[in-house]
């Protein structure tokens, strides 16, 4: 059976590649064009009423929510809250990354409880179950590896982030290049390099790169080209140890085409204001536009405790330049597995970001809800603004818990709002054709 990359590439016009166009107000034969081309890859969710999800150029920056167990919190009814949160809080695909527990039982029963496309990592079960049977994670038998990312994309999975741009050159790089002030911050990533120093052989995915496309593209499982060296400091991006991996990232998305398996690349990471432009024309140049999944980025290292702040600044800079999937941070990040308040906060905080984001990269199309709910805000249309804005619930709330009692706008001015009285006075002589379309 053939996936959306092989049937594009054959002039075929899927339902699925309607669906997206419908989403973003898009012709369908334009989104087939780019899926045939390697710059929008297409998510479905493999469950109860699936969602289909389009990423990639063109299109609006989607929110990725990350959930999963650790050896210190292993929940099994939480994280299913916690990824129902997710989905109902706006979430566009969902990562289940678990890393304690029975893995397989918890990846199944996460794909069970939304509709949201689900990625995972298959390194994470890979190196826990070496270690659960051997004790030593360079243990790891490539066999096994490769089987189980079988076993995943069955189950599954609608993305899966695969660590190949891992290989000798990026390793010799970093060797060379020496100390990094954020040291590794990938864990799939760092277990590899350990098994990779260890035996002294070149990663597994990377050697057996096309068996891994194989795999995933008869699942139509989109390939997520881990970046598991990416800079978990501000002080290492662009190194050449991420800029090493980058470059196979990119060569390997174009490869993944030719194979016939949808793929992105995925970004760092901690990434100065300065640098998220270049980071970014850099990886779509190098890549042919293939869509680019940024972790954050965080554009300072001093945040923790609102790092979901910190990261929706660099967001929304990355969305504006032409990032196509951002994955939330929650004020957690850095201290503690985010419990379920702080993925509702991540998921809104990343959601805002990308709006702003696309205000600038789609406009004329993102920016149109923002139009219509000033009109409705300058004309005191509390209902329809709450049909454009991005949290209505939220807002209604905190509406409804502070009126005012005096007047038809909010309890900030009361009196004396500045909507209120121009309406009164003013909009006789300054409204003109412009403001009242």
């Amino acid at each position: 059976m053939s996936n959306q990359l092989q049937l594009a590439q054959q002039g075929k016009i899927t339902s699925e590649m309607i669906e997206v166009a419908r989403q973003e107000g898009l012709d369908a034969e334009l989104i087939r064009e780019r899926v045939e081309q390697g710059q929008i890859v297409i998510l479905t969710g493999r469950h109860r009423d699936s969602r289909v999800v389009g990423i990639g150029k063109g299109l609006r920056t989607k929110v990725n929510a990350s959930i999963g167990t650790s050896s210190d919190v292993c929940d099994l009814a939480h994280e299913r809250r916690k990824a129902r949160i997710a989905e109902d809080t706006g979430a566009d695909t969902l990562m289940e990354l678990s890393a304690a527990g029975d893995l397989d039982e918890i990846r199944r029963q996460v794909l069970a409880e939304v509709s949201l496309p689900v990625g995972n990592v298959p390194l994470y079960q890979a190196f826990c179950d070496t270690i659960k049977r051997h004790r030593d994670a360079t243990r790891l038998d490539p066999e096994a590896l490769f089987e189980l990312i079988e076993q995943q994309c069955a189950d599954g999975m609608a993305f899966m982030a695969v660590h190949c741009g891992i290989n000798l050159f990026s390793l010799e790089r970093m060797q060379r290049q020496g100390y990094r002030y954020g040291g590794l911050c990938s864990k799939g990533g760092t277990l590899m390099i350990q098994w990779m120093l260890k035996n002294k052989r070149e990663n597994p995915l990377y050697e057996q790169f096309e068996r891994v496309c194989e795999i995933l593209a008869k699942y139509d499982t989109v390939l997520s080209l881990g970046n598991g060296i990416r800079a978990g400091a501000i002080h290492d991006s662009l190194d050449r140890a991420q800029m090493a991996e980058l470059i196979v990232n990119c060569e390997l998305a174009e490869r993944a085409r030719a194979l016939g398996c949808q793929a992105m690349v995925e970004g760092p990471g901690h990434v100065p204001l300065d640098e998220i432009e270049a980071n970014i024309t850099l990886q779509k140049k190098m890549s042919g536009d293939a869509p680019y999944y940024m972790l954050g980025p965080l554009p300072c290292d001093c945040g923790a405790g609102l790092d979901h702040i910190t990261a929706a600044i660099g967001a929304a800079q990355s969305s504006m330049h032409g990032a196509d999937l951002i994955c939330y941070i929650t004020p957690a990040e850095h201290l503690a597995l985010p419990n379920e308040e702080d993925v509702a906060i991540g998921v809104r905080a990343a959601k805002l970001a990308a709006h702003i984001g696309d205000v600038v990269k789609l406009k004329g199309r993102a920016d149109l809800r923002d139009k219509q709910l000033s009109k409705d805000r300058r004309d005191f249309r509390w209902d329809r603004q709450f049909e454009n804005l991005l949290f209505p619930d939220l807002a209604r709330g905190i509406l409804e818990s502070r009126k005012s009692k005096a007047s038809k706008g909010c309890s900030m001015c009361g009196e004396l709002c500045a909507l209120k009285n121009a309406a009164d006075t003013l909009n006789q002589h300054l409204r003109g054709d412009k403001v009242n379309d």
